[in-house]
Parts: C-alpha cells; sequence; structure tokens
C-alpha cells in the first residue's frame, strides 16, 4: 500500500511537469525575450511538491487534478472597460490569475494602459518617426546606447531579455526623455519597459509608457527626485501605523541603522527581489489601479519578513541586523507565498483608501517643499535643496507665459523705471548699459519672485500652463465677477498688490464655488479647503506660511482648519484669532492678520490695506 502511494505521488509529479510544459510550449511570442525565461522562472515551483500542492504553492499555472478554473478572457474585460466599469475590472483583475505566458496580456497590458492617456491618439507611425529624429535611423544600433540621466544604470533591470531586448528597452527610453524633457529622475522607468517588451512589441511598449508617465489621474511613475523621495517617505509613514508591529522590531534589532535607509529602496523589494511570476501578477493590477498596488504589496513583504525573522534562523536578527536592506530583498527572492496569496494579503489591508494615501503623500511632500525654506530672522529666504528645485523646462515656459500677463509686475516696472528716469525698462535700454548693475537688480525681481513662487507650488502645478482668470484692471472690482470667472477653477493663485506696494497672496486649493456646498443638514460650510493652501508675501519681503498641520501630527483644533471661506459679502484665507486676508465686497478694501491656520504674521506691516490690483490665476488642464 505504501509502495502504491509513492508510486502515485511519483506519477502525480510527473503529470504535472508535464502539463506544466504543455503551458510553456504555448508561449508568449516576445521576440525580445529569452525563449528559456518561462522554465527558469516556473520549474522551481514545482520540483518536490505533491499535485495536491500545486494550485496552494504558486497559482501562475493553474494545475489541478479536475477541471482549471475559468478565466475570464479579454473580450470580457474590454467591453467593461469601454463601458467605464473600472471597478468591475479592478476586482477581474485582482482575482484572475493568468498563466505568466498567456496571450492575454499582449491585449490586456496595452488596454489598461491606454486608459490614462491624456493626449490626443498618436498616428500610426509617430513613435518610430521620433526614433528617427533622435537616432537618425530606426535601424538598432549594434553599440550601446548611452541612456538618459533619470534612469538610474544601477536598476535597470533587464528581466531575461534578450540583448536586442535590452537594446530596444534603452531605445524606447531614450525616445520617452525626447518627447518629455520634464522628466528628471525616474528610476523604476527602466524596469516597467522590460517588463512590458515581454508581452508586445516596441512600439506599443512605448505607447503605454507614454500613457503611465502622462496620467492625471493616478499616479504611476515618479519623474522628479523630490516626488521619488515623497514616495518612499509616504511608504514609510504608512508602514509605521499598518505594520507598526514589525517597523518597531526592525527598530529594535537595528538601533544604529535609521529607518529612513531601509525605507529609501521599497520599490526594490518589488521590482529588484519578488520572482517574475510574481512581478507579472502584481503589473496586472498595477497597470489599472496606480502606485497605490505597490504600497499595498510593500506592507504585507514587510510582515511577511517580520515573521519569518521570528521563527526562521536565517533571518535572525544577528543575520540582518547589519544589512536589513538587502535581507528584504533577499527574502523577496524566497517569497513564501504564491502571487494569488500575495495579492490576495495586500487587498485584505484595511483603512489604506486612496484618499488616506493621498493625504499622507500631499503632507509629505509639503514638508519636504517646506523644509526648504530657511529662517533668517524675520526674513524668510529659498534655499535650493538640489536641482530639483530647479524649474523644468516646461516650468520656465509656464513662468513665462505668466510673467507676460502679470498686471502686478508691471505696475512694479513702471514705477522702477519711472525712479530711473524712464518710462519702461526695454531690452535696448538694459542692452546699451544704460542702468547700472545695481539698479538692473530692480527690474528683474519679478522674475525672481515668480521662480521663488513657482518653486513653492506643488510640484504636479508647476507642470499646467497658468492662465489668467481674473484681474481688477480688465474684468473690474466686483465680487460677483470674481466668482464668475474663477468659482469652478481648482486650484487657483491669488495675488494682491496694495496701494503700498506691498505684494502678497495665497494658493487656494479647492474651488471657490464651495462656498455653495451643502453639509448633511443642508447648511452651507463656513470654511472650505485643504492643507495644500498656503499663504506667500512677495515684496517688501519673500515668505512663505504653509498650513500648521504639515510639521505637526496632534489635532491642533478646529482653527487650525480654518482655510477658505466666502460668501457675497466678503472672502477669507486662514482663520482663528484673526484673518489672514479678509477682502470686502468690492474688492477694494482688506485686511490681514495673524491667524492659527498659517501661524502667519500680518502681510503687511498696517494690517489695514487697499487694493490696487487683485489677480487670480488658474492652471489649464488640471
Amino acid at each position: 500500500m505504501k509502495e502504491r502511494n509513492e508510486l502515485d505521488k511519483m506519477m502525480g509529479k510527473m503529470l504535472a511537469i508535464k502539463e506544466m510544459e504543455h503551458h510553456l510550449s504555448s508561449r508568449r511570442s516576445s521576440v525580445y525575450v529569452d525563449p528559456e525565461c518561462d522554465k527558469f522562472f516556473e520549474l522551481p515551483q514545482f520540483m518536490g511538491v505533491s499535485t495536491n500542492d500545486i494550485t496552494t504553492k504558486c497559482q501562475c499555472f493553474q494545475f489541478s487534478p479536475g477541471k482549471e478554473p475559468a478565466l475570464r478572457s479579454f473580450t470580457e474585460i474590454k467591453q467593461l472597460l469601454d463601458q467605464g466599469k473600472k471597478r468591475e475590472v479592478k476586482s477581474i483583475l485582482r482575482e484572475n490569475s493568468w498563466p505568466i505566458n498567456s496571450p492575454i496580456r499582449s491585449q490586456l497590458w496595452p488596454a489598461l494602459c491606454a486608459q490614462h492617456n491624456t493626449k490626443p491618439q498618436m498616428v500610426e507611425g509617430f513613435y518610430w518617426e521620433m526614433v528617427h529624429q533622435v537616432f537618425g535611423t530606426t535601424e538598432l544600433s549594434e553599440k550601446p546606447i548611452m541612456l538618459p540621466a533619470f534612469v538610474d544604470a544601477t536598476h535597470c533591470l533587464p528581466y531575461h531579455l534578450t540583448r536586442t531586448g535590452r537594446a530596444v528597452a534603452d531605445r524606447i527610453v531614450n525616445v520617452l526623455g525626447y518627447d518629455c524633457p520634464d522628466i528628471t529622475y525616474s528610476p523604476v522607468l527602466y524596469p516597467i519597459v522590460s517588463i512590458l517588451l515581454h508581452f508586445m512589441s516596441e512600439e506599443e511598449a512605448y505607447h503605454c509608457l507614454a500613457a503611465l508617465v502622462g496620467s492625471k489621474d493616478k499616479v504611476f511613475i515618479n519623474q522628479t527626485k523630490l516626488l521619488h523621495e515623497v514616495t518612499w517617505k509616504t511608504v514609510m509613514q504608512i508602514a509605521k501605523k499598518h505594520t507598526k508591529n514589525a517597523v518597531s522590531y526592525f527598530q529594535r534589532i537595528c538601533p544604529g541603522v535609521k529607518l529612513e535607509r531601509v525605507f529609501m529602496d521599497w520599490c526594490w523589494w518589488i521590482l529588484a527581489g519578488l520572482p517574475f511570476q510574481h512581478l507579472v501578477r502584481i503589473m496586472d493590477c498595477f497597470f489599472h489601479e496606480g502606485i497605490k498596488v505597490l504600497y499595498r504589496i510593500a506592507l504585507v513583504i514587510i510582515n511577511l519578513f517580520h515573521k519569518e525573522c521570528q521563527s526562521n534562523n536565517e533571518w535572525s536578527p544577528d543575520n540582518i541586523k547589519n544589512d536589513i536592506g538587502n535581507a528584504l530583498i533577499k527574502f523577496c527572492k524566497k517569497i513564501p507565498v504564491s502571487p494569488a496569496k500575495l495579492l490576495h494579503a495586500a487587498f485584505s489591508i484595511r483603512g489604506l483608501s486612496s484618499t488616506y494615501i493621498s493625504r499622507i503623500f500631499l503632507k509629505t511632500e509639503m514638508l519636504l517643499k517646506s523644509r526648504s525654506v530657511l529662517n533668517t530672522g524675520n526674513k524668510t529666504l529659498v534655499k535650493s535643496r538640489s536641482s530639483d528645485n530647479l524649474p523644468t523646462s516646461q516650468s520656465q515656459v509656464n513662468i513665462q507665459m505668466m510673467s507676460h500677463t502679470l498686471t502686478i509686475r508691471e505696475s512694479h516696472h513702471t514705477e522702477t523705471c519711472r525712479n530711473l528716469g524712464e518710462k519702461s525698462p526695454g531690452h535696448r535700454a538694459i542692452a546699451m548699459g544704460v542702468y547700472p548693475i545695481h539698479q538692473l537688480k530692480s527690474l528683474v525681481c519679478a522674475n525672481e519672485d515668480l521662480f521663488t513662487l513657482w518653486s513653492w507650488l506643488p510640484v504636479r502645478i508647476t507642470m499646467y500652463q497658468p492662465v489668467l482668470l481674473y484681474t481688477t484692471e480688465e474684468h473690474g472690482c466686483s465680487l460677483t465677477t470674481f466668482y464668475v470667472r474663477v468659482e469652478q477653477h481648482e486650484p487657483t493663485l491669488m495675488m494682491i498688490k496694495t496701494c503700498n506696494n506691498e505684494v502678497f497672496g495665497a494658493y487656494c486649493s479647492s474651488r471657490w464655488f464651495e462656498r455653495n456646498v451643502k453639509d448633511d443638514k443642508g447648511q452651507r460650510q463656513a470654511y472650505f479647503g485643504t492643507g495644500e493652501t498656503f499663504l506667500f508675501s512677495l515684496y517688501p519681503e519673500r515668505a512663505k506660511y504653509p498650513w500648521v498641520g504639515i510639521e505637526n501630527d496632534k489635532d491642533l483644533g478646529h482653527a487650525s482648519e480654518l482655510f477658505m471661506a466666502a460668501d457675497s459679502k466678503m472672502i477669507t484665507i486662514g482663520g482663528g484669532e484673526g484673518q489672514a486676508i479678509w477682502m470686502d465686497e468690492n474688492i477694494r478694501f482688506g485686511k490681514t492678520d495673524s491667524c492659527k491656520t498659517f501661524n502667519n504674521p500680518p502681510l503687511c506691516p498696517s494690517g489695514d490695506f487697499e487694493i490696487r490690483v487683485l489677480e487670480v490665476y488658474g492652471f489649464v488642464g488640471v
């Protein structure tokens, strides 16, 4: 009887391997991939396990003695996408464990990425035209291609691409860099290109990547050093709450290692650590839901690693305390759960909504930007932490566009020129050396102010073109007109110039229309807005006054969240023992006090002011 059972087990193993080889015989048809890579990825998962364990150990291939569970087809998913049923698509992607070599992804992934595309549909051959512009030919060079500066050469993960496949990946990121010059740092971009090339052509992979980079509704790929830093710090903040025991354990066994050093590599736990069959299933969901999928996976990895540390000598404190970062990546290579179980655990985490993640992300971004400001006495000076704080090429274009419409700038220039005995500055006079160097500084201060103000805006907003919505000099001094022209725009940038030449204002995160929104009891809310709102002063001093909640996690009370208020008689920004900015219905007189929302001083010395110019800017495409 015992021999019979052993024979049955052996026959079961042989059957499982045969079935697996049958699946592998219908490999996805990618000319860029090593044809043996599927076997390399999958065979180790099945050696030494019984047929009963196969479906629980790894569900990349659905092997079972009975009928295989039905998987949803691309046609079914495409119909749901066309109908805008994103929630239903999300459930299917989370639950359907298509084999790693399933041809469905050659259609599924481009369709998922295309839904995030915000640019007009590219004409056929557009990609190859750009290839020709960049390289002078569409032929693939045998010589190595120099990668763009935003690529991290230490993390150009090829995922078993052939030599040709790697050259194609190099070419794609170069063309993307040419088409998107504002990408300054994006280490995860290359690995994602490599993964895409497993299932589609070069041109399709480029279009997928361009759609992810240009997405406005969801974040997929960070494109600056600042946002890269914000992301890993967001993961760290979320982990402190949702994997509290694991984080405390790491801090306890590694007292000399800062937690930041561990979380800086969080994305490489996933992209460089996890087996490829796990990574492909994660990408199924990532291309639909965005980076929040990776956040969830990271939390599961932390919890699983913590459990292994307590039960497995390989991950004992003595073995990992000196290099916990690499230990996490090594652990991921041997992760003890199937892709299906990993995803199930990730999507079972409660209290991790997109809204919650966005709030943590926004708060972290604001904190990092505010730390780049140095307080010197009563003056606040901007200090550039790195080239990341310098405006991108698109931002510089946007600043220049704004400078052409800025009445506040023009009135300041006119006054300066009067002092110099001229009616207007004029490039010719500057070029001829009419003004001494010390006087020329006053002519460019307006542009400097704009660059300073631009550096204070949320990074994502600086990518959009500013548009003048309202100015008292053109549209009159009426609160009714103000609302008609401004209330549906979000966010807005308000700039005030007083009759005493002070220049100050506010970045307002929410629509002014929200003054009309009613609560559950049918009453209008007095205050609205978010912690992204901030005050600023440009003249005579430059200063930014962010929300007090940025650097304080404690409940600061109702007064700390009085961001914006408005009705038919007035506009208010900031509150609590004073109003930071208050203007009357005629947009003529105003006052400014210290307030608890922003912990600001009065924005002009007298406190009361008369408005010479009010300008409000919106941002096209937000």
